[in-house]
């Protein structure tokens, strides 16, 4: 039982029991249009779906369930986000103080007695910051909709509700068969999206970071600067890329005017990065706009936020690492500060294990399948990644390939922070050393 208490554990269970309810929910036939119950693999990978927020499905949000089963998907999604940035915001500030003052931290987290003082305060940044927003975006789109596209108040209300708190959860589920390709000519729409989505997915240490400190960016910790400065990189480097590369598409951005290319290349490059919102058609994109995914896909957002991936965080200390590598220097640094042996072991043991992960369910799927490679690595990376585009073969895979994404989205979700967290609240020193060698590299 001791064993099972562990946070980091307590995550994974918590969230696998979400999941099971769901499923549940999903089957009885009030959820389903037709009102009849829904088979258990599609309730199974919706609810996985939603709770991981990824976004991938099976059936169409919008047609195949009820307005009670799309209530429910949404609770599903909301729950999942929130709870996850809660309790990975409480796991990383409490990681980051046992870092410092371990045997205390450990004897508090073991013991329930963890400073209530500090958990009420980031809970009330997480509840203030998640609903403020969510309903402000409600709020726009809901009139957009209405004034703009002549909706009912009541549909263009839900259309609003359902797709900002997608959003900022980074969920990327739609009511709408076509994702928001609807919308891509509309900056009224996309850019508060985008907006929602960035907030949501850069991590809520970093928020409460610039909460605290914000008129004093010398201040801020390793970790924002980190994570803020790789985000900004990797925004920037998939839109240039997507826009060049897309920019004569006939079937994406070929036909816009230069503004609405711009718009979607932006839009992509935001959504590709965890929310699973797409502007343009995927499935038409060039080989090359789905290799730039496959990047942005795994690498993902901040870390304790609404975004999946292996982290911005985590490719940025592997970075550091490489640089002070090459240039002859014993110790990874940025900003004025030295990265800790610890965090670099952590950031190499999560790429490698999710790098392994996409490997073996790729050969798993392939095997499955006869579908090209290049789709099946997109499908696998974007469950990994809880990312939630596809190329469009989500719907025709078997249910065993099924299965497998709903594997890989419950760790891509909850495996790596249970793994983080774990791995550096598990540290220990050991009473003794053995004599080092140095194995031949390269």
């Amino acid at each position: 039982m001791k064993l099972l208490l562990h946070p980091a554990r307590v995550v994974s269970l918590v969230f696998l029991a979400l999941i099971l309810v769901g499923t549940a929910i999903l089957m009885l036939p009030m959820s389903q249009a037709e009102g009849i119950s829904s088979p258990w693999v599609t309730a199974f990978f919706t609810a996985v779906s939603a709770v991981c927020v990824t976004g991938l499905i099976v059936v169409d949000t919008g047609t195949y369930w009820s307005t009670f089963g799309q209530s429910v998907i949404l609770l599903l999604f909301q729950i999942g986000g929130f709870g996850i940035m809660t309790v990975a915001t409480l796991l990383g500030l409490m990681v980051n103080r046992g870092l410092r003052l371990r045997t205390k931290m450990v004897a508090q987290l073991e013991s329930r007695s963890l400073g209530l003082g500090d958990i009420a305060s980031v809970a009330k940044l997480v509840l203030v910051v998640t609903f403020a927003l969510e309903l402000i975006l409600t709020l726009w789109l809901t009139l957009r909709l209405h004034l703009t596209y002549d909706l009912p108040w009541a549909e263009a209300a839900w259309s609003g509700l359902f797709h900002a708190v997608s959003a900022f959860n980074n969920a990327g589920f739609s009511i709408h068969p076509d994702s928001l390709t609807r919308y891509a000519f509309d900056a009224g729409i996309l850019l508060p999206i985008m907006a929602a989505i960035i907030i949501g997915g850069i991590g809520f240490p970093v928020l409460y970071d610039l909460r605290s400190r914000f008129s004093d960016p010398r201040r801020w910790s390793l970790h924002t600067k980190l994570t803020l400065v790789g985000t900004a990189i990797l925004l920037l480097v998939g839109f240039l890329t997507l826009l060049v590369f897309e920019w004569f598409n006939p079937a994406t951005l070929g036909p816009m005017p230069v503004i609405d290319k711009v718009l979607s290349a932006a839009f992509a490059s935001v959504s590709a990065r965890t929310a699973g919102f797409n502007s343009i058609d995927i499935g038409a994109m060039t080989h090359e706009s789905w290799a730039i995914h496959y990047l942005l896909m795994f690498v993902g957002g901040g870390s304790a936020g609404t975004a999946g991936g292996v982290k911005v965080g985590t490719v940025a200390i592997l970075v550091l690492l490489v640089i002070a590598e090459i240039r002859g220097h014993s110790d990874s640094e940025a900003f004025g500060r030295r990265v800790g042996a610890p965090a670099q072991r952590q950031a190499i043991t999560v790429l490698v294990l999710g790098s392994a992960m996409i490997v073996l369910a790729t050969l798993f799927i392939m095997r499955e399948t006869d579908l090209p490679t290049d789709q099946v690595i997109f499908e696998v990376i974007s469950a990994f990644g809880t990312v939630g585009l596809s190329t469009g073969i989500t719907a025709d895979l078997p249910e065993s390939a099924q299965l497998m994404l709903t594997l890989l989205m419950y760790v891509g979700r909850v495996g790596t922070i249970t793994l983080a967290a774990s791995l550096a609240l598990g540290e220990r020193r050991m009473p003794y050393r053995y004599p080092e060698e140095h194995p031949i590299v390269g």
